[in-house]
């Protein structure tokens, strides 16, 4: 039997296929997410399927002569982590933008650097072009204001300049970008949107919200030159890869993702399994093209469709019960956000795709649009019938006990944002929510003693894919300035990877094919350089991803960058 180190490098680059015999994993933790076998000596992989696990001596009588043996040296293999909700086709587009995020994914403090960072890049760009920044912070801006149009026209009066929130809901451009998008004082609030004005005037400060962000601003942008975006298509599965991610999502996706990504897909460049979900208010016009489907071709599949019911609550645009802590500048004490759909919408929306048996995803931040969802699901069910349909509230950062425990009778799941414990903690306890609901925000704990299963994600690009920090976040809910975040929400390193694995494959109808270590499953690996559950948990954030491996083949090795 051939053997050979994990540190021995087998590939020279992330892409190049490999064709081999029996795979025979040994000589360190198997945590197989499977409860009738939770631990094994040894995995046995042939042809990119799990073939069996047990004692080693018992595999080895199984292997064919030419058989691997990988030596794990005490590291450890998980299923193939899963990437239960982000933006997979905007972190390919947004590799164009400049970083302007704040510590620790960027640098910037004031908005001094961020107008700085921007005007280093005005020397590469033609004149005319678009000057496109990502990530900015207003919590973390050493003003905690937004960047406005007076302070943008310092990066350039030449270019239009526009730079991203890190939530994605608001976004900020200079005067040069207000006059390229046709917008003024006379200029009304798109529907779902809001364009921010001066202190007494009409005249847009250049701050947008909303539905403003994707009306006026995205429909001008030249971001879906499809070649440009395939040229960033391999680094941008990298990046998920190097997580330890095997299954990642494009939650929103539009037109020209559609076709991006089927022509991946047809040119074999897939190298990890890919979940669309249109719009649902565009689904009607691709899913001729692009129907719903449970099943691959070529790693790509639809998944359903996607809405979304409200905004983002460390942008302040979520939509609550109860009025934030310190309203946004310029809103009334009584401010709770705002929803984007109204009732009727929302339950023809939910009754068109339920009637064709299409999966649901809504992205739901505040406890008044998850109010709105939980009552059209139930409404909707009451005219269809009862169905096995794991509709997904996405986010859910501010569900309550008693929203959670309708989660199940309703076929309803939720996939928590929990790396906000770590992001955002400190200013949803000091200015977005107050220390009493801030506590509460992904409750983890509370659903699992509701029995209702779960998920967790990072929604890439607002946070980076990084599935270590994301379970710490669960674990320990420990914020940017070290303080525990609601200690009664936390839960355990087990159940937390029961979020990134199996109970993921669940909200994808995955689950007999993914999601745990079992014969007959994919070979969907990852090799942690220690054991999540025997470290101490504040160590979580720090282990390290040492290899991926998508049915059977690794597709990303520390070391080879």
């Amino acid at each position: 039997m051939k053997r050979f180190r994990l540190t021995a490098c087998l590939v020279a680059c992330f892409f190049m296929p490999l064709a081999h015999a029996d795979r025979l994993y040994s000589g360190g933790a198997i945590i197989t997410m499977n409860p009738e076998q939770p631990r094994a000596e040894a995995l046995l992989e042939r042809d990119g399927r799990i073939v069996a696990l047990g004692a080693l001596s018992v595999l080895e009588e199984m292997t064919d002569a030419d058989a691997e043996h990988v030596d794990l040296q005490g590291h450890t293999l998980l299923p193939g982590l899963i990437d239960a909700h982000g933006h997979f086709g905007m972190v390919v587009s947004l590799q164009r933008f400049v970083n302007v995020a704040s510590p620790p994914v960027g640098v910037i403090e004031e908005i001094d650097d961020l107008v700085a960072a921007l005007g280093d890049s005005t020397t590469d760009t033609a004149q005319g072009d678009w000057i496109l920044g990502l990530g900015y912070d207003d919590s973390l801006l050493a003003e905690g204001r937004h960047p406005t149009r007076d302070d943008l026209d310092r990066v350039s009066t030449e270019h239009p300049v526009f730079v991203l929130h890190v939530s994605a809901h608001l976004g900020a451009c200079n005067s040069k970008c207000l006059e390229v998008i046709d917008i003024d004082a006379d200029s009304p609030d798109p529907e779902g949107g809001v364009i921010r004005r001066r202190p007494g005037s009409s005249e847009p400060n250049g701050v947008f919200e909303e539905g403003a962000v994707l009306e006026l601003l995205f429909m001008h942008l030249n971001l879906n030159d499809e070649e440009e975006r395939l040229s960033w298509f391999d680094g941008a599965q990298h990046y998920f890869a190097s997580r330890g991610i095997t299954t990642i999502q494009d939650g929103a996706t539009t037109p020209a993702d559609l076709k991006l990504f089927r022509r991946a897909a047809d040119e074999g460049r897939l190298q990890v399994d890919l979940v669309a979900y249109p719009l649902a208010s565009l689904y009607g016009q691709v899913s001729q093209a692009f129907p719903y489907s449970r099943e691959y071709i070529n790693r790509f599949r639809v998944g359903g469709v996607k809405l979304f019911l409200d905004g983002s609550p460390q942008g302040k645009t979520a939509w609550l019960t109860e009025p934030y802590h310190e309203p946004p500048k310029g809103r009334d004490a009584d401010y709770r956000g705002y929803g984007l759909m109204s009732d009727a919408d929302l339950l023809a929306a939910l009754e068109a795709s339920f009637a064709k048996d299409v999966p649901v995803i809504a992205h739901v931040n505040g406890d008044a649009a998850g109010d709105q969802l939980i009552g059209s699901v139930r409404q909707a069910r009451e005219t269809l019938g009862d169905a096995d349909r794991r509709t997904v509230v996405i986010h859910g950062q501010t569900l309550r006990a008693d929203q959670v425990a309708e989660l199940n009778e309703n076929s309803m799941m939720p996939s928590y944002f929990s790396a906000h414990t770590f992001y955002w903690g400190d200013w949803h306890r000091d200015s977005v929510l107050g220390p009493e609901r801030a506590s509460r925000i992904s409750p983890l704990a509370t659903t699992l003693e509701a029995k209702v299963p779960f998920t967790i994600h990072n929604d890439s690009p607002v946070v980076p894919p990084d599935m270590m920090l994301l379970l710490s976040s669960a674990v320990n809910r420990v914020t940017r300035s070290g303080k525990i975040l609601g200690p009664e929400e936390r839960i355990s390193p087990e159940a937390a990877l029961k979020a990134v694995t199996i109970d993921a494959a669940y909200q994808y109808f995955e689950e007999a094919e993914k999601g745990s270590l079992e014969p007959g499953k994919v070979a969907d690996l990852v090799i942690l350089s220690h054991d999540p559950t025997e470290v101490d948990p504040m160590f979580i954030k720090d282990i390290e991803v040492l290899e991926t491996i998508k049915s059977g083949e690794p597709i990303y090795r520390s070391g080879n960058d």
